[in-house]
C-alpha cells in the first residue's frame, strides 16, 4: 500500500457510518452480510448505506459478491491488512516493546473468545 491508498482508506474510515460498516463486516467474518441485514445492524437506511458501501469499496476496504438476488458484503481483509502494515512498517526503530501492544491486539484474533492477553 502506498501513501495515496492509505489516505483514501483513512478518508473512508473517517466517517462514523463507514467505520461502523467495516467493524460490522469484520465481526461477520468472511461470509459477510447481505446489504439489508447490514443496514439494519448498523441502523441506517438502505439508500444511505449504498453511498457508504461505494466509498468503502473504492478504498479497497470491503468487497461484494452476488448470491442469488442478494448482494453480500464482506471485509476486504487484504486491504485492511495492508493498511495496518502501512502504519506499522517503520515501527519500533529497534525497540520491539514499542509495537508489542499493537502486535498483542492483532494476535487476539487467533484466540478463543474469553481468552485475554497477558502482559
Amino acid at each position: 500500500m502506498d501513501e495515496r491508498q492509505a489516505v483514501a482508506a483513512f478518508v473512508a474510515l473517517g466517517q462514523e457510518t463507514r467505520l461502523r460498516v467495516v467493524r460490522a463486516l469484520v465481526v461477520a467474518g468472511p461470509n459477510g452480510l447481505a446489504a439489508g441485514l447490514l443496514a439494519t445492524e448498523i441502523g441506517v437506511s438502505a439508500t444511505n448505506l449504498t453511498f457508504h458501501l461505494k466509498e468503502l469499496s473504492h478504498a479497497g476496504l470491503i468487497q461484494s459478491r452476488r448470491e442469488g438476488k442478494s448482494v453480500i458484503y464482506s471485509a476486504a481483509y487484504e486491504g485492511l491488512s495492508d493498511l495496518i502494515a502501512f502504519l506499522m512498517r517503520d515501527c519500533c526503530q529497534g525497540r520491539p516493546e514499542v509495537c508489542a501492544p499493537a502486535v498483542a491486539a492483532l494476535s487476539a484474533c487467533n484466540r478463543p473468545p474469553g481468552d485475554s492477553v497477558h502482559a
